[in-house]
């Protein structure tokens, strides 16, 4: 029964990565005119979930699941309103920066909900807690310039 339950938060980890990833790919080439000098961080981050992806995929199965390597419904309305947003906006780079710091804060919570369940190993958990530490300091970093430009 515990692998289930591992397994189970492991999979919505696995589709909130896939939401980071799927959303830094949506917003790739929209920030360079006014924040180049983010890109290489920005890179790292793209770089770091697939990463992490990988890293869930291995956890998965060695927990004896199988992997659902899909989004969730509320990341695939989150960039559908992006589009929506950023057709109507007058500065789309300041407007996709905003939800870039969205979607990290949002993957923060999960990853915080995850630990707290208390259905992870003792393994996993720590191997969970390095990635959040890892979604924090990104998130740091986008935060912080978001409240520069305000």
């Amino acid at each position: 029964m515990e692998n289930k339950k591992t397994v189970e938060v492991l999979n919505d980890l696995l589709k909130i990565t896939n939401d980071r990833i799927e959303g830094f790919l949506k917003v790739e080439d929209q920030l360079w005119n006014s924040y180049s000098h983010l890109k290489p961080d920005f890179d790292r981050m793209l770089s770091a979930s697939q990463d992490i992806k990988s890293e869930l995929i291995g956890m998965i199965r060695q927990n004896g699941g199988i992997a659902e390597d899909t989004v969730t419904t509320a990341g695939a309305i989150h960039r559908a309103w992006i589009d929506l947003k950023n057709s109507f906006t007058g500065d789309k780079e300041k407007s996709t920066l905003e939800n870039v710091v969205f979607g990290e804060d949002a993957a923060i919570k999960a990853y915080q909900d995850a630990l707290d369940t208390g259905d992870l190993t003792v393994e996993v958990s720590r191997k969970v807690l390095d990635q959040l530490h890892h979604l924090k300091a990104s998130y740091k970093k986008f935060e912080n310039l978001e409240k520069l430009n305000q």
